[in-house]
């Protein structure tokens, strides 16, 4: 398939598909899903899913924070105990897991965009907790 008719198919710019070959930019979770879905592969064909999982996590880690490994882990657990239970549970099946949205969204018998959102919303407050901590 063409790079113009892979852009046509997910309503994006061929420039941009252009990016992602080129290794410039990556598309999104929800991109790697419907790109897998056309080609009827698993995501993980695509891209590394934990590469990307990855880059969702590290916007949520201010990049001079010098914590240890144990450090950041204990800072997240202790972020989680302040949330509420599901959204601790879909944000630890997420990226402990590495379960899709689609999954999750199966499991909890909820929308994927919901989902989605949701993790967004941890993320950010992960992200805005972790900035206070690290500066104080």
């Amino acid at each position: 398939m063409s790079q113009q008719a892979l852009a046509e198919r997910l309503s994006v710019s061929g420039n941009l598909v252009s990016k992602w070959e080129n290794g410039t930019r990556r598309p999104d979770w929800n991109t790697v899903e419907r790109i897998a879905d056309l080609f009827g592969v698993p995501a993980d064909v695509i891209v590394d899913t934990k590469d990307l999982l990855f880059a969702e996590l590290s916007e949520c880690f201010p990049e001079d924070c010098g914590l240890s490994g144990e450090e950041l882990s204990a800072r997240i657990s202790s972020f989680l105990r302040t949330i509420q239970q599901r959204n601790a549970d879909l944000f630890i099946k997420r990226y402990y897991y590495h379960k899709s949205a689609a999954e999750l969204a199966d499991e909890y018998e909820i929308g994927e965009n919901h989902v989605r959102s949701i993790l967004s919303k941890v993320r950010k407050r992960l992200k805005r907790k972790m900035e206070e901590t690290v500066h104080e």
